[in-house]
């Protein structure tokens, strides 16, 4: 039968009874019931009721001193043992742990003919041993179970990334797919053709069914689907609304963490397929040909796709964003992009860098825009809630015309919109925005701009008197970067040292030197408005 429902992470993954049973410090002993080693626990559950069943999930080491067994305390009657045993076998117990003392001085015989009757792992545990040592013991087991897992899983989305930047990506990510899984990945086409595969050939029955799930998925809202063929794990994954693109996988066996290692893969064909059936791929490959041959920006620009206007110059946002936990991979940061509606995509060090085309609203000259001697000047925007503002816009940004939005999980800065030309101007714009929603614990930054006084100064004049103001920490770019953070920040040293990554008191050394270098006091708000100046018009 066809499945639709399927967990979004991995579960814990389930211990052996007889990695249980070898613990030396529980002392445990298998009385009857099938091998330990065919039998996997989901956790352990203590119960002295006659009937357990209400209280029991599936999967669970039942532990009992047989309390419940009127024998035991003296009454006369006999116990219903199969009954007994008969309810956790339908509650889904996987096996039975009875504590020796203080109730009884052994296992009851009808509790071991009832075990062995019903097919219900009976263990015999100690006196010595507590329930609740063999509950952690159990809880122990899971954990290593678990870890080692995330490690599997861990290392499976590195090789199918490393797999998706060959030349041939598609038929190598299949490759590693099956390889991992230790079965077949099939690559299904928009007509439901087999375009590539990789791994064991399966039975006739077995790639009939897998084709015919496949077909289920794209008839379906939902975007994946599992079955059970001929003793043969079948999942099948959309890849992509609506472009009729499928992966089925078809394993022998399924651990816990194989839907997530088979959902990677899924994501990383999606943007493979999407790139060969737009055929955009071709003409990004174009571009960067071009530009290494010695043609401007503007010139390979349109090769690049979206953001051109009604005859505008196409312009363009940069966005620098980082994770708000782990380092950024290959997978999240295709996923940024494709959220950001951009394939372009730089994953370099610990921050991503998207080229985003601006909407016609960002181009039509009004809002922000690029300032005339290609500085920066601070990030006046206010910063984005973590939830992504509704708007009209395209996906990933936010209302019309404002640029990207704000992204779950990520800390984004946002360039002004440029002319291609300005592309290295906005890529200063937006680390700089980074670095203040970092600094501000903020979602998302935007580089904004609006005139001002220091307008009505000529550049080059500007530039000069900056260069002698600041000639005394010229030659150290840490103590300008310091201190241009610091003012930019209102002088919060907590917060210049967070969006610098460096220690408060490494901050306070250096405005110290810059003032002493400077003879300046940067208490004083003329100095800070005048130094700000300064930096603002500093190139280089």
């Amino acid at each position: 039968m066809q499945e639709t429902a399927v967990p979004s992470a991995p579960p814990t993954p389930p211990v052996s009874l007889a990695a249980l049973l070898s613990r030396d410090d529980l002392g445990l002993r298998q009385i009857t019931g099938p091998p330990a080693g065919e039998v996997t626990i989901h956790g352990a559950h203590t119960s002295e009721m006659s009937d357990p069943y209400p209280y029991l999930l599936g999967g669970e080491l039942l532990l009992t001193a047989g309390v419940h067994i009127p024998e035991a305390a003296g009454r006369p009657g006999s116990f219903d043992f199969d009954g007994y045993v008969a309810r956790i076998v339908a509650a889904g117990g996987a096996a039975l742990g009875f504590g020796v003392a203080p109730v009884h001085d052994t296992v009851p015989t009808g509790l071991v003919a009832a075990c062995e009757q019903h097919g219900l792992p009976l263990v015999e545990v100690p006196p010595r041993t507590t329930f609740s040592g063999v509950a952690r013991a159990v809880w122990q087991l899971m954990a290593r179970a678990r870890l080692s897992e995330l490690r599997r899983i861990t290392e499976a989305q590195q090789g199918l990334a490393a797999a998706a930047s060959r030349p041939d990506p598609v038929p190598s990510v299949l490759r590693r797919l099956a390889g991992r899984l230790e079965g077949r990945a099939v690559l299904y086409g928009p007509e439901g053709a087999e375009i590539a595969a990789a791994g064991r050939e399966p039975g006739d029955e077995v790639r009939r069914a897998l084709a015919e799930l496949a077909r289920f998925v794209t008839g379906h809202p939902s975007s994946t689907a599992t079955d059970t063929v001929a003793g043969t794990r079948l999942a099948a994954y959309a890849l992509g609304p609506g472009r009729g693109f499928v992966l089925g996988v078809a394993a022998p066996h399924r651990e816990s963490g194989d839907h997530t290692i088979a959902s990677v893969a899924a994501v990383l064909l999606s943007l493979l397929t999407g790139e060969h059936q737009s055929g955009t791929g071709a003409a990004r490959s174009s571009a960067l040909v071009r530009l290494l041959l010695g043609a401007r920006r503007e010139e390979v620009a349109p090769l690049l796709g979206g953001g051109e206007g009604d005859g505008a110059v196409t312009r363009w946002y940069v966005v620098h964003a980082r994770p708000d936990t782990g380092a950024p991979d290959a997978v999240s940061a295709s996923a940024l992009g494709a959220a950001l509606g951009s394939p372009l995509v730089d994953a370099a060090d610990d921050v991503v860098r998207v080229l985003v085309p601006a909407p016609p609203q960002a181009e039509g000259g009004g809002g922000v825009r690029p300032e005339r001697d290609g500085g920066v000047r601070p990030e006046a925007g206010a910063a984005a809630p973590r939830k992504p503002p509704a708007g009209s816009g395209p996906a990933g940004s936010g209302p019309a015309g404002s640029g990207p939005a704000a992204q779950p999980g990520w800390t984004l800065g946002v360039s002004a919109p440029v002319a291609p030309a300005e592309w290295p101007a906005a890529d200063a714009q937006a680390a700089r925005a980074l670095a203040r929603a970092r600094a501000t614990r903020s979602a998302l930054v935007r580089h904004a701009e609006r005139p001002g006084f220091a307008d009505l100064v000529p550049p080059g004049e500007a530039e000069a008197h900056a260069r002698a103001l600041l000639a005394p920490i010229g030659g150290v770019p840490a103590l300008a970067e310091t201190l241009r953070a610091w003012l930019s920040l209102h002088g919060s040293w907590d917060r210049t040292a967070v969006a610098l990554s460096v220690h408060r008191n490494t901050v306070r050394q250096r405005i110290a030197r810059c003032a002493a270098l400077l003879g300046a006091d940067l208490d004083d708000p003329d100095v800070r408005m005048e130094l700000w100046f300064a930096l603002r018009h500093l190139r280089g």
